[in-house]
C-alpha cells in the first residue's frame, strides 16, 4: 500500500457495492471504469480543472481509455482508486489509474485514460490551460522534469 499511495498522488476512497458484481460473481468489467471516473475526476479537482471549465469553458474530455484486470474483486470490499498523470502534451494528458483492494491487499485492475483539452463552446482541441498546468507541477512535480 505504501508503494500504491507514493505513485498516486490522487487517492478516492469508495466501496464495492453488491450492485456492482455480475452473474459470475465479481466486479462487472464496466465498473472499473466508473471507478477510474471517481479518480479521474478528483484528481481535475485537485488541480481546479473543473472550475476552470466552469469560467472559461475550456476543459478536460476523455479522448480513449483502457484497463488491465489483475485479480477479481468482489462485495463487500473497501478500494482506493489511484490516478496520476503519467505523460504531459501541449493539447493532451495521459492518465494512469490503479483500483487497490482492503481485502486482497493488492492491486486488482490498472488503466489508462487519455485526457484532451477543449473549447466546449467551438468543439476545438485546446492547449492544457496554464494556471491548471501549474497546479499539476504543484502536485507532481518530478513529471516536468527532465
Amino acid at each position: 500500500m505504501e508503494k500504491f499511495k507514493q505513485q498516486y498522488p490522487v487517492i478516492v476512497d469508495d466501496i464495492v457495492r453488491w450492485g456492482d458484481m455480475d452473474a459470475f460473481g465479481h466486479v462487472n468489467n464496466t465498473v472499473y471504469f466508473r471507478y477510474f471516473e471517481q479518480a479521474r475526476i478528483g484528481y481535475f479537482e485537485q488541480v481546479q480543472a473543473m472550475e476552470y471549465m466552469q469560467a472559461h469553458g475550456i476543459g478536460p474530455i476523455l479522448a480513449a481509455t483502457s484497463c488491465r484486470f489483475k485479480a477479481p474483486l468482489k462485495s463487500p470490499d473497501t478500494i482506493q482508486i489511484g490516478a496520476t498523470i503519467s505523460e504531459f502534451y501541449e493539447h493532451k494528458l495521459i492518465m494512469k489509474y490503479a483500483v487497490w483492494s482492503n481485502n486482497l491487499q493488492r492491486v486488482v485492475a490498472e488503466g489508462e485514460g487519455v485526457i484532451v483539452f477543449v473549447d466546449y463552446h467551438k468543439h476545438k482541441k485546446m492547449p492544457v490551460p496554464a494556471n491548471i498546468v501549474d497546479k499539476i507541477k504543484l502536485l507532481q512535480p518530478t513529471l516536468f522534469t527532465a
